[in-house]
């Protein structure tokens, strides 16, 4: 008997119709049986309304508040979901976050799951139940409520599947796969029928379908995770330890082209040029809770002075703006400017840690195509470029034929 952790996002349970097929799919599983716990998300676009909503009664919502207010959309969820299976005369449970096991840290908006403790559910799969937990949320060590974040219902997915040593983690969303780039952006896109932890937790971080803790966790316990459509039978993408049986040519392609938009800079210009500036400039947006993704310092032909830019996302812009302003009396700086139009595009592959002219390639393609690069940042198997969020699409539709990724094998 095989040990299968589902994951149901939004779009798969907007509805009541779609619910009743979601636990038709369960039903499936179980039938054959196997052992099933799924993790499900709020309805539809329920997380952004209840924001909306919290925002209507503040300015600036207490956190913690808000997290308790956010954790409801999954619960009406789960609770739908069991309802639906016991009509098809199955036994279900409904089980929160914090009744599942799911111990964070205190970070509200951005916890991260700290322990997970599967006593409650493994009980419950012992005597023969469908287990049904809501994803995006935990408890803390002073037992309040907490939320994991955008696309943190894939983490705790990933979690639960690591803690119950399951067989498989299957997500199911509005796609059939991990594509070579958005099908939305670039029709001619390819599904993969398969890609390795590495390369698909750069792909994340860049804008891809998964959240990257997810993937992070998956390859860190072996979790091996299916990524499919929940409206067709359509095979899926299969993220585990591989792909090592790919031929050499496939080994030095790029695999995928990934797009983020909400990226805002921040220039601080004029500082001194000595040490301690950067650690005096980043420490307390770290202990702010907001994270910083590429950086770019520039210093004057005198040494005296350096600008230093960095890229937030943009709905932590304001609290960036807000320490920098902060700082500026101790940093002695000249001016902070910024600017939240701005998006990434990024060319990932594994083979471009061995191998030269990847980089230049990808300039070249963007310069043929009129689109400036603002700032550039690295890593083994991906670049990523800062560009006008109005030409994101257009460098991903370009890169993607550029890099050849639209033709198969």
């Amino acid at each position: 008997m095989a040990l299968y952790v589902h994951k149901y996002g939004g779009s798969s349970v907007a509805d009541a119709e779609k619910i009743v097929n979601v636990a038709r799919r369960i039903a499936g599983v179980h039938h054959a049986g196997h052992q099933v716990v799924t993790v499900v998300s709020a309805m539809g676009e329920t997380t952004d309304a209840l924001i909306d909503l919290a925002h209507t009664v503040a300015t600036e919502p207490d956190p913690r508040e808000l997290d308790f207010l956010l954790s409801t959309g999954e619960l009406v969820s789960i609770t739908l979901l069991s309802m639906a299976l016991r009509n098809l005369g199955y036994d279900a449970i409904s089980l929160s976050g914090a009744q599942a096991g799911i111990r964070t840290d205190s970070t509200y908006g951005k916890a991260r799951i700290s322990d997970v403790d599967p006593d409650r559910i493994q009980r419950e799969l012992a005597s023969g139940r469908l287990v049904i937990v809501a994803g995006f949320q935990g408890l803390t060590p002073d037992e309040d409520i907490t939320t994991l974040g955008r696309g943190g219902s894939d983490t705790t997915a990933v979690a639960l599947a690591a803690a119950l040593h399951a067989d498989r983690c299957d997500i199911y969303t509005d796609v059939e796969g991990i594509y070579t780039a958005d099908p939305r952006a670039v029709p001619a896109a390819r599904k993969l029928a398969e890609v390795g932890y590495q390369e698909m937790l750069e792909l994340a971080a860049a804008g891809a379908k998964m959240h990257p803790r997810s993937i992070e966790l998956g390859a860190v316990y072996n979790v091996p995770i299916y990524v499919a459509s929940s409206f067709s039978d359509a095979p899926g993408t299969l993220i585990h330890q591989g792909p090592d049986n790919r031929n050499m040519e496939d080994r030095i392609k790029v695999t995928g082209i990934a797009y983020q938009y909400n990226i805002a800079k921040v220039t601080v210009r004029g500082v001194a040029d000595q040490p301690g500036v950067a650690a005096a400039l980043f420490e307390p947006l770290a202990e702010a809770g907001i994270s910083v993704d590429t950086i770019v310092q520039n210093t004057s032909v005198d040494r005296t002075t350096t600008d230093i830019s960095f890229t937030v996302t943009t709905p932590d812009l304001p609290r960036a703006l807000r320490e920098m302003a902060a700082l500026e009396p101790m940093l002695g700086t000249s001016s902070i400017m910024s600017d939240d139009t701005l998006a990434s595009v990024s060319v990932v592959g594994s083979g471009m840690q061995n191998a030269p002219g990847y980089a230049s390639r990808m300039f070249r393609i963007l310069a043929d195509g009129g689109i400036n690069i603002d700032m550039i940042t690295t890593s083994e198997i991906r670049i990523s470029c800062i560009i006008g969020q109005d030409h994101a699409r257009e460098a991903v539709r370009l890169l993607h034929e550029g890099f050849q990724l639209d033709e198969a094998g």
